[in-house]
């Protein structure tokens, strides 16, 4: 255990406080068991020890520990808490759960042994928490956590501090809150840095090595952090990684579910059943048709890769069409229910319609549709229904 106290401490003294991420502000820390699920790279780590610095000074009645760290191969988290416990500790916080077999048993232990123990946890977006054998659902409060939003990424980089607004402010009063932003800063020039490399917090560490970074995001995720949650095998990941690839190269696009199963030598349900995977994942993002829902099994209208960065580290001479959607739908899903669209690109909270495209951008495809918007590239401040593109980064 001593071992974990002192990486425990080094990691404290070097965890910087200067800006927090859009969830730190919603999690209510007082609750008992916290759960915080997000793809790999987001940022949870972080945020766990920036809780931890800014609000322990004790640092003792806290404790951080990764699960995949080596020492839990001879030791069970349970012994770990009981010590811990006897010792005065109170708060417990616990990374990469889905990497110790039989975590959601243990902790439920933990939860009900030690009632004035608090615990939070992190793991993967893979993980299907109510799907556990162990019934959790009672006891946690679980939290989604998302890459940088345009917004946090002007705030990372001390260019811009804005709190966020709704859909509905951007609707009405798009044109104000663009004068207001753009006034402050070159908006154009940060949003296409934005696109290229700004979703992943770790792109600090390194513009020049960002891509690579991705690239290697995704085989931990597929290699290490899949078969943590579901049995699937080394040749089983092999073609998701193939089915990934090809639709990064054709993305967006209204997938031919034979055609992928032929691509990667499997059957159509088997094919239904990766594309699932990679959504949880946070790789990809399916679009259904409006009026119905997702199941695992359920053909996709429109398949994106999950954010612009992936497209940009993934394919070579990135369309840029396909970027403004792949954005769009990226930075509006996170608070609101997207479908796909016969007319018009997308179709959100079973309400609003919009067109994706560049300033020139007409209203041609969408000019009967009621409550019809177009969302405009290379448009510093828009008017009537035409919006920039980039205001919708300051959804979250």
């Amino acid at each position: 255990m001593e071992a974990l106290r002192r990486t425990y401490t080094r990691l404290i003294q070097e965890t910087e406080t200067k800006q927090f991420r859009y969830l730190y502000s919603k999690i209510r820390w007082t609750n008992r068991l916290i759960g915080i699920m997000g793809a790999r790279g987001v940022g949870k780590t972080t945020l766990l020890l920036q809780h931890i610095k800014n609000s322990f000074p004790n640092r003792d009645i806290a404790l951080y520990v990764s699960l995949d760290n080596i020492w839990f191969a001879t030791n069970r988290l349970i012994d770990l808490a009981e010590r811990f416990y006897a010792y005065g500790g109170t708060h417990l916080f616990l990374d990469e759960v889905h990497r110790y077999t039989g975590w959601a048993n243990e902790i439920k232990n933990i939860y009900d042994s030690f009632p004035r123990l608090h615990i939070v946890f992190t793991s993967s977006s893979i993980l299907e928490m109510y799907k556990s054998q162990v019934d959790l659902s009672r006891r946690v409060v679980c939290y989604s956590m998302f890459g940088l939003s345009f917004r946090e990424f002007l705030l990372f980089e001390n260019k811009l501090e804005e709190e966020p607004v709704t859909l509905d402010e951007i609707l009405t009063n798009h044109q104000y809150l663009a004068e207001n932003i753009s006034g402050k800063l070159k908006i154009l020039p940060e949003f296409r840095n934005y696109l290229s490399y700004g979703y992943y917090p770790y792109y600090k560490e390194g513009i020049e090595d960002y891509s690579s970074r991705v690239h290697s995001v995704i085989d931990l995720t597929l290699y290490n952090d899949l078969p943590a949650v579901e049995n699937v095998e080394y040749i089983t990941i092999q073609k998701i990684k193939k089915l990934l690839m090809i639709i990064a190269s054709l993305s967006p696009y209204s997938p031919n579910i034979t055609r992928l199963s032929n691509d990667i030598e499997t059957n159509r349900s088997t094919t239904l059943k990766y594309l699932n995977y990679l959504q949880k994942a946070a790789l990809l993002r399916l679009l259904l048709p409006a009026q119905k829902t997702m199941g695992i099994l359920s053909k996709p209208e429109k398949i994106f890769l999950d954010n612009s960065n992936l497209l940009y580290s993934l394919v070579e001479n990135a369309n840029i069409g396909n970027v403004r959607e792949t954005y769009f739908a990226n930075q509006i899903a996170v608070n609101h229910f997207i479908t796909s669209i016969e007319q018009g690109d997308f179709r959100v909270d079973d309400k609003y319609i919009f067109e994706i495209g560049g300033k020139s951008k007409n209203y041609e495809q969408i000019k009967n549709l009621k409550n019809s918007f177009i969302a405009a590239d290379d448009l510093e401040i828009g008017f009537g229904n035409k919006i920039p593109l980039w205001l919708f980064g300051f959804l979250y």
